[in-house]
């Protein structure tokens, strides 16, 4: 089971059962003027071969957690363009995607000219595609070195944080889209809530992972954000953001920053019910972060439900993904809307998406999303974007490559690209709303 926040969900829920709920179709109408249609990637998911990643160690560590190493991955390092055009003959007119912070810095202070190169590249193939480049800064991964000195545990991990975005946006901004600081800048707390049900065998396999990778290090303050103590990074992951927002809108380049939130919907099952307290659990102190950048992202995937002592499982009958937790699409307009409530910045779906093999649940689960932020918009809430996780199905974490989330397939040992039917159905749905 991986603590990232697709299979986090996951922990949270009973065992996966058979089926899918029907499909509802998604009314025609057309998308507002300049709305985003996407897919979204990471760099370390993608890229493959980050070496000088925290991840990377601990993928490769006897006491490893990770199903598989990452390895080569999709090899997006090399096959960027290739992705982008596929996306575009998606009809897609945004791609989000995220920079290496490893491969830029693999040395503290030491920033690489010749990976800043290869982003520039990337990000002038993405606009030479016809594609907006919406950027993440960082997703869960970070330098080696960084995760040496203690992570996002340390008060001044805030300040390294912003002296690389700094650096960044001097070779790269006047190329970026869009971006975002943080990848679910509060995936800790999720995490967080995740071990409020978890075994102690659980715990304690990522406990012993950390310790042996402090011992392969020499550092016995090694600490990882998927597997740090959510209480102690919290703080830090807010103060960075408002440091890098600082940092990034310094310029070059005048794009919009914000802050993209694992925004699960949250349901209370009979009166007493904790989640109020869970809701606030998961998003801390996150809003005001919103309220004080350029735009919220919302990623959503299911929803958790409550009673008075904790979890409740998803009904007898639910439709479980391919991820272990329930098939329940509606949370996206669950999510929107929660968003309007709590800010009155734009609103982006920047992750919305299905772990399955089965194509055609993927086919229902584009139709259902699109229908969410249909009737979302019909409600008067000025929904900016899907954007579907994940192009390609690619390296998921502590999953390894046993989930596909992807349009498209890649074989393992050629990295061929395929596409699915769902990508297909996608262009169509895409089509229908231009």
């Amino acid at each position: 089971m991986t603590t990232t926040r697709r299979t986090v969900l996951a922990g949270l829920t009973a065992a996966a059962v058979a089926g899918v709920s029907p499909g509802h179709g998604t009314p025609r109408r057309k998308a507002p003027k300049g709305f985003l249609w996407g897919a979204a990637i990471s760099a370390h998911q993608s890229e493959g071969n980050d070496v000088n990643a925290d991840s990377w160690l601990l993928e490769n560590l006897p006491e490893t957690v990770y199903k598989d190493p990452s390895g080569d991955a999709c090899d997006s390092y090399h096959r960027y363009s290739q992705d982008f055009a596929i996306a575009r003959s998606i009809g897609l007119n945004c791609y989000r995607f995220g920079i290496e912070w490893a491969r830029i810095e693999p040395e503290p202070g030491k920033f690489s000219r010749a990976s800043l190169d290869h982003y520039a590249r990337v990000l002038a193939s993405c606009r030479a595609h016809g594609l907006l480049p919406i950027v993440s800064y960082n997703h869960f991964t970070v330098p080696r070195w960084f995760a040496m000195r203690g992570g996002w545990e340390v008060p001044d991990s805030a300040d390294l944080f912003a002296r690389y975005c700094e650096r960044v946006t001097r070779a790269l901004g006047d190329q970026i889209g869009m971006a975002s600081p943080f990848n679910e800048a509060n995936i800790q707390l999720l995490v967080k809530m995740l071990r409020l049900t978890a075994t102690p065998a659980y715990l304690a396999k990522r406990v012993a992972m950390i310790a042996a990778a402090a011992r392969a290090t020499g550092s016995p303050r090694f600490s990882s954000l998927l597997f740090a103590d959510p209480n102690l990074v919290d703080g830090h992951l807010l103060d960075a953001h408002a440091k890098a927002y600082e940092a990034i809108k310094a310029g070059p380049g005048d794009f919009p920053v914000g802050v993209t939130l694992t925004t699960q919907a949250i349901e209370a099952v009979g009166g007493g019910s904790i989640a109020p307290r869970m809701e606030a659990l998961l998003y801390g102190d996150w809003w005001e972060a919103v309220n004080a950048s350029d735009f919220v992202g919302v990623q959503a995937y299911t929803r958790m439900r409550f009673d008075t002592k904790g979890v409740v499982a998803p009904p007898k009958d639910a439709a479980m993904t391919g991820a272990g937790y329930e098939y329940y699409p509606q949370a996206l307009g669950a999510v929107i809307r929660l968003a309007a409530r709590k800010t009155k910045k734009p609103i982006f779906v920047t992750e919305s998406g299905i772990a399955t093999d089965d194509d055609a649940r993927r086919v229902a689960w584009l139709d259902a999303s699109i229908a969410e932020v249909e009737r979302c918009l019909g409600e008067g809430i000025d929904v900016k974007s899907y954007i579907y996780w994940s192009l390609l199905d690619n390296f998921e974490w502590t999953q390894g490559y046993g989930q596909h989330f992807g349009l498209v397939g890649v074989d393992r040992g050629t990295f061929a690209r395929q596409l699915k039917p769902s990508a297909r159905h996608f262009a169509a749905l895409i089509r229908e709303r231009r």
